[in-house]
């Protein structure tokens, strides 16, 4: 088997990866930032459809902040990246033993010998230049960048499906126990994308976790107190 057709499996699993952190982020941020929403609406009124119109306006206006700027970054960034790739294709149609020099060396670099470092890339490159010039030197698959729409989707979900955690329990429960029930619903929702990004990091668990519930814990304290500060000039 090819470096060339070895290396696609480790990079989309990379990719697959990267997609899960992007997604368990996303959903952290919006049971974070959701949930201090309407803890901070709780701490200056006990209206429920207060809580819910703000919680329903917070989840939306998060999806879209978090999807439309992820499609603008990614956009930006898949722009680069075939900027890039063009410009490869041009240098080995023009100067095509210079970049076959640039890949030699480049294989000298990484502890081969020179005679097999040219060996080397003179074989991937018969078989795909363009495709192993963009991922030896630029990092980049020739064939395939990331689709922004896709990251936007993925982003807009994972934002929403966090925000829901705080909004419905915080609207569902009963009045006397909501604030309770949001919190311990929150911090175990919190624990949860902690331990799962530390999962896909290969780090340790317990120190993200902790981070987690401990900041989001912060938020929601510091919002509360904020709302029942304003709450109480109203």
């Amino acid at each position: 088997m090819s470096t060339t057709t070895a290396a696609r499996p480790d990079a989309a699993l990379a990719s697959r990866l990267n997609w899960l952190r992007a997604g368990v982020l996303g959903a952290n941020d919006g049971i974070v930032s959701t949930a201090s929403l309407v803890f901070g609406v709780a701490g200056a009124t006990s209206d429920s459809f207060a809580l819910l119109i703000a919680g329903i306006a917070g989840m939306v206006a998060g999806a879209l902040s978090m999807g439309g700027g992820e499609y603008v970054s990614v956009s930006t960034q898949r722009d680069t990246e075939k900027a890039a790739v063009e410009r490869v294709r041009q240098q080995l149609s023009t100067t095509p033993q210079a970049k076959l020099d640039e890949l030699a060396a480049h294989y000298a670099a990484g502890g081969l010998s020179p005679e097999l470092a040219g060996r080397v890339a003179s074989e991937l490159s018969a078989h795909d230049a363009l495709g192993v010039h963009a991922r030896e030197l630029l990092g980049i698959d020739a064939d395939e960048q990331t689709n922004p729409w896709h990251a936007a989707i993925a982003s807009t979900t994972a934002f929403t499906l966090g925000a829901l955690v705080p909004l419905l329990a915080i609207v569902a429960s009963p009045v006397p126990v909501r604030l309770v029930v949001t919190v311990v619903a929150v911090l175990v929702a919190l624990a949860g994308t902690g331990y799962t990004s530390a999962r896909l990091s290969g780090a340790g668990t317990l120190r993200p976790v902790l981070r987690n519930v401990i900041v989001g814990g912060l938020a929601m304290g510091l919002t509360y107190a904020a709302g029942s500060l304003v709450g109480g000039y109203l």
